[in-house]
């Protein structure tokens, strides 16, 4: 147990009397004393902002489980200067850190500092890089979309893990400095200036707060809709139709990347193994962003799992697909690992496809 762990911050008015410091006190110490209603309250807030941290699913899931841990060893040391919730933060913030500490961080394939790539050049895949991944929307708690998109997080994997942690904790969940500085067990002005340097590398980015899309409108689900009928019928010339002049597509853990509709469109059509009625789709969400699980056609019938496809959009076009190959990623999103060979676009709705990815359940005694 840290220093940090035992002495949560003072966050609370100093104008509190006696009585209304003392329940405020009692109320924290009952909700520290039922671990298994803590767990289920802040589990998914603090995944997400495990995540921001990380960048994986998996390391996120393992740093709750650690958070919790430490909370329930400390408990009987908790001071009741803060909330149970920043008190949480706070260890989840430091659990980060020490995890972070000399590991790469996680890059999407046009993050590498490499050039986009000539649509007839070879695939180069490489499973040694440690790749950003898509979290389900079902698993968190976003308050924030913007906070959780993954281009801001693929961008917060550029910043050293403190700049990315007093980022988090300024920009997102709207900490002061003061309460940074003790958290990180620095200064404020120490704060202040790793905020300044996170925002200039983001703004170079070109990632702001302003960036986000609002829900998305009627004409954008017709664009879903004519996207995954595009793919169904292998229409090259469709799926092009439906990209930006600066669109993407990148696909981990393949290092190319490519831009253009010309590009990407002969991507699809020379490197896609699918043909017509091949590629069914079934939506989900990750990120906060419309995602989709593409099945592919399978030799002895029915469609296995491909890929799992994140788009940005900008108005009625895409500009961005991050296509994932981790197939293991289906299952995450509670999407099934087969459809049978009758499926057909239209057997589900183009609305949210019902998912059970939510983080296991931390015990209420850890180590029982």
């Amino acid at each position: 147990m840290t220093a940090i762990e035992a002495a949560p911050m003072t966050t609370h008015p100093q104008t509190e009397s006696p009585i209304e410091d003392a329940g405020r006190i009692a109320a924290a110490r009952n909700e520290l004393g039922d671990f298994p209603t803590l767990t289920q309250r802040y589990q998914r807030e603090l995944l997400a902002h495990c995540y921001r941290m990380s960048g994986s699913v998996q390391e996120a899931e393992d740093l709750v489980q650690e958070t919790f841990l430490r909370a329930w060893k400390a408990s009987a040391d908790f001071q009741g200067r803060s909330s149970v919730r920043t008190w949480l933060y706070r260890i989840a913030t430091n659990v980060c850190l020490t995890n972070l500490e000399g590991r790469p961080r996680r890059p999407l394939p046009a993050g590498l500092g490499t050039p986009d790539a000539m649509a007839g050049d070879a695939l180069e895949e490489n499973h040694e890089i440690a790749w950003l991944e898509p979290v389900p929307d079902a698993a968190v708690v976003v308050a924030e979309r913007d906070s959780i998109r993954l281009a801001f997080v693929a961008a917060l994997q550029h910043l050293p893990a403190r700049q990315r942690a007093v980022l988090i904790l300024r920009d997102v969940l709207r900490w002061s400095a003061a309460e940074v500085a003790e958290a990180l067990e620095t200064t404020s002005a120490a704060v202040n200036s790793a905020l300044q340097r996170a925002h200039a590398q983001l703004a170079g980015r070109g990632l702001t707060e302003e960036t986000v899309e609002p829900d998305l409108t009627p004409a954008q689900q017709q664009l879903l809709e004519r996207y995954v009928d595009a793919f169904w019928r292998k229409d090259v010339d469709a799926i092009v139709s439906l990209l930006t002049s600066e669109a993407i597509w990148e696909m981990p853990p393949f290092t190319n990347w490519f831009v253009g509709p010309e590009s990407i469109g002969e991507l699809i059509g020379k490197h896609c193994p699918g043909g017509l009625n091949d590629m069914p789709m079934l939506r989900t969400s990750a990120n906060g962003q419309p995602a989709f699980g593409l099945y592919m056609r399978v030799a002895d019938g029915g469609f296995a799992p491909f890929q799992l496809q994140v788009l940005e959009l900008d108005g009625t076009r895409v500009t961005h697909v991050h296509a994932f190959f981790d197939t293991a990623l289906f299952t995450k999103f509670g999407l099934p690992d087969r459809l049978d060979d009758g499926y057909r676009p239209g057997d589900h709705p183009m609305s949210l496809v019902p998912t059970s990815a939510v983080p296991s359940a931390v015990p209420s005694a850890p180590g029982e």
